[in-house]
């Protein structure tokens, strides 16, 4: 086992030598390279959408194609042609104010923006398109040569990747690299200008102690339990149709998906059979329903239905969302019914773990702060959602959670606008990309201090001998 795995970090170390000195023989990455490198991923990811759609049916057991061509073609498409656009922009040299006297005697500050050199992309099998394409259209744009280890979850779709890059890309400029949690470790151990992981929490802990052998610099985009708060001011009816199609997108397999529900307690039931009626209008039949996602893999199957079987055992009431009263005992994939998971506590798994699927608990609060309060006892989320049309309240929910970003009166839409940063806090994360941020994270923005052509230390006494002139320097850099 020991040679198979020197093997590989052999025949990865490889490549990656081979980028950094394609990176360093290339000198300056021109604008024109870097909107040449970004128009031949766009023109892969038409061509071959398709055939990437088919992929991920193949991997999921089964997903609609029109739900695939939204969530993974057009959201790959969409940050290439926001990078294309602002460019230029983002390319400019910054000037930055300098200290006085300085700037007043000749002296000038400036940022350039320098790409790392070789940034590794580690993708997940939920939305394995899209969170491909995602950082690698920030990492291009900054000029990058990347490494891309899709996930073995999803391994038709992966190896479609590889081909499609292959095609256009020189192994030097990009190239992905399939295989199994070996090839995974091996990956996270190289020494990268800089790594982004998205995945779950759990492995970003191993992906993080194998990044910090070599200093990588790391942007992880993990999960946790996103809360949504219901504000008795809230349209109840548009907020449950909004949380039940966040909930239902992919089956729920999205890491910013709400994860768990608070209502005001008189509102409970009435909201519960809003949150079922609204599943049903999407849903009327789901077994051999063409719009329904199945679960990834019967690992994650059998986990969900775990924590079903927890949670009822220790008293929760547990509504399937069912409206076809179909027997999902036997299926040709995963599918799973949305349910409703009702009068929980906090020993059971369903509100320890991120579910990653299409459960819901819904919990009640009598004043909007307890809800508040149970927010900040848990770890801090990738997003929270508010629904409410109070003003104060919003405010107050915004300026007392953090979490790592937010949408009000809907669900996981902060993450589809491209010049807001995308990224977690704490266990949800570290870093953001998307647009600018998505340059400035895969860049280096190195200081540049020109200096005055006067002799500046003569003039103001910060050389010896020292004497009046340096007196008055002090001074004038101690005024309050």
């Amino acid at each position: 086992m020991n040679a198979i795995q020197n093997t590989i970090e052999e025949a990865l170390q490889k490549t990656l030598d081979a980028q950094k000195q394609a990176y360093l023989d290339e000198g300056v990455v021109t604008y024109e390279t870097r909107i040449n490198r970004l128009d031949r991923a766009l023109k892969q990811l038409l061509k071959y959408q398709d055939e990437l759609c088919q992929a991920m049916i193949t991997d999921f057991g089964h997903r609609a194609i029109p739900h695939s061509k939204l969530t993974d073609i057009a959201a790959g498409v969409a940050p290439i042609h926001h990078a294309k656009k602002h460019l230029k922009k983002w390319m400019k040299k910054e000037k930055r104010k300098t200290m006085f006297p300085l700037g007043l005697l000749g002296a000038s500050s400036r940022i350039e923006y320098q790409p790392v050199g070789v940034v590794g992309i580690i993708s997940p099998w939920n939305f394995p398109v899209n969170l491909t394409f995602g950082p690698l259209a920030s990492a291009l744009a900054a000029g990058n040569r990347v490494m891309i280890k899709p996930s073995e979850y999803s391994p038709a779709t992966s190896e479609v990747m590889k081909k499609m890059i292959e095609e256009v890309f020189d192994e030097t400029e990009v190239t992905v690299i399939t295989g199994g949690p070996e090839v995974g470790a091996a990956f996270s151990g190289l020494a990268f200008d800089h790594m982004i992981f998205t995945g779950a929490t759990s492995i970003a802990k191993h992906v993080m102690a194998a990044a910090a052998k070599n200093l990588v610099p790391l942007t992880l985009e993990l999960g946790g339990k996103s809360p949504v708060l219901v504000s008795r001011s809230a349209d109840l009816e548009q907020a449950a149709d909004r949380i039940m199609f966040g909930k239902t997108m992919n089956s729920g397999q999205v890491c910013l998906a709400p994860d768990y529900t608070f209502v005001p307690e008189e509102k409970f039931d009435a909201f519960v059979e809003l949150l079922k009626s609204k599943a049903a209008a999407m849903f009327p039949t789901i077994k051999d329903n063409d719009d329904y996602t199945s679960i990834i893999n019967e690992r994650h199957y059998q986990r969900l239905n775990k924590y079903l079987e927890d949670a009822k055992a220790k008293g929760a009431t547990i509504v399937e969302i069912n409206p076809g009263n179909e027997d999902f005992s036997n299926q040709p994939h995963h599918k799973m019914p949305p349910a409703l998971v009702l009068n929980t506590t906090d020993d059971m798994l369903i509100m320890q773990e991120e579910i990653f699927g299409p459960l819901m608990p819904i919990r009640t609060y009598k004043n909007f702060h307890e809800a508040i309060n149970y927010v900040n006892s848990k770890p801090r989320p990738l997003g929270l959602y508010y629904f409410g049309y109070d003003a104060s309240e919003e405010e107050y929910t915004l300026t007392h959670t953090t979490s790592g970003g937010v949408t009000l009166n809907d669900v996981i839409m902060h993450v589809t606008q491209e010049d807001l940063p995308f990224g977690g806090i704490g266990p949800s994360g570290m870093g953001s990309y998307h647009g600018f941020d998505g340059f400035k994270t895969f860049s280096h923005a190195k200081s540049i201090y020109k200096q005055s052509k006067r002799n500046i230390a003569d003039m103001v006494g910060l050389k010896p001998p020292f004497g009046k002139k340096t007196e008055k320097a002090i001074k004038m850099q101690m005024k309050s």
